[in-house]
């Protein structure tokens, strides 16, 4: 069941110029817009591989269809749409793509950068591997992104991961597969990778996901947000069930880019010996 927009707060940074919005359910939504100015696409983008790193065990927000009144529009006079040039237009009315905006109604609880020394103390920091493997298999074309939130009285951040709307190539719904997109900026985050174990158990999970889990997916899509051809996003899902088997070799081909980010892939922990057994060795037999 879909959310009713009942305010609009602001409109947010970046290039889709999504607009926070208050919920029917209590909740804020960050908003895209069906004329927004990246791609009508990025709504479905959003929707479908939000919610697939979900089932893959990603730390993601929650995603829904958000209805947006014309009435909501025409009596917010900020809910506009930049087109350059001086050109604006109101933001359209009907079904939107929501993604519920972190932290909720606790302010200063969340940034978006963390210097080294915190980055690596986020709690889920491993997610960072299996979001790549969740970015190849989804061709994402932009940078991951992604959050850091705390609650009162926690030390540590936790990562969430947000903004697919690049998947499957933006507006366009094909795979280009290069190396370096799709991928965090800072290889800090790749550094705890020290072969496929580490991607475990979300790349698996990528690799044996149902076909079924996939069409449900898709179905929750509104066909306005891909023109209303059905055969458009069947073929999305069918090539997304065949590229199941190439995120091994997409991650290969990053692992080999001259950006090498996987400094400690296949690198031996070395095992400390106490001295006593060191001496042991050293004409001294152990009975067992």
């Amino acid at each position: 069941m879909a959310v009713q927009a009942v305010q609009a707060i602001r409109r947010m940074r970046g290039g889709a110029q999504s607009q926070l919005m208050l919920g029917d359910d209590g909740n804020l939504w960050v908003v895209k817009f069906q004329n927004n100015p990246q791609d009508l696409r990025v709504l479905a983008n959003e929707l479908i591989a939000s919610r697939i790193a979900e089932a893959v065990g990603m730390t993601t927000p929650k995603t829904d269809v958000v209805v947006v009144s014309p009435w909501l529009v025409e009596n917010t006079p900020e809910m506009l749409v930049d087109r350059g040039r001086g050109v604006r237009e109101r933001c359209a009315a009907g079904l939107q793509f929501g993604s519920r905006f972190v932290g909720g109604l606790m302010p200063g609880q969340v940034v978006d950068y963390l210097p080294e020394p915190q980055l690596e103390e986020v709690r889920n920091f491993a997610e960072f591997a299996g979001m790549l493997a969740v970015d190849k298999w989804t061709g994402n074309c932009n940078g991951r992104q992604a959050v850091y939130e705390r609650k009162p009285r926690e030390r540590k951040y936790r990562a969430v991961f947000i903004d697919q709307g690049f998947c499957f190539n933006a507006g366009e719904w094909t795979f280009p597969d290069v190396a370096l997109r799709g991928v965090f900026p800072r290889n800090l985050v790749y550094s705890r990778v020290r072969g496929w174990e580490s991607f475990e158990p979300w790349l698996s999970r990528v690799e044996e996901f149902p076909a079924d889990s996939l069409w449900k997916i898709a179905e929750a899509v509104p066909p306005e947000w891909y023109g209303g051809d059905v055969r458009v996003i069947e073929r999305l899902m069918e090539m997304l069930l065949v590229r199941r088997s190439k995120v091994r070799s997409l991650i290969t081909a990053f692992r080999e880019s001259s950006r090498e980010p996987f400094p400690n892939w296949g690198a031996v922990k070395s095992v400390v010996v106490p001295r006593a057994f060191g001496e042991l060795g050293q004409g001294t037999r152990l009975v067992m």
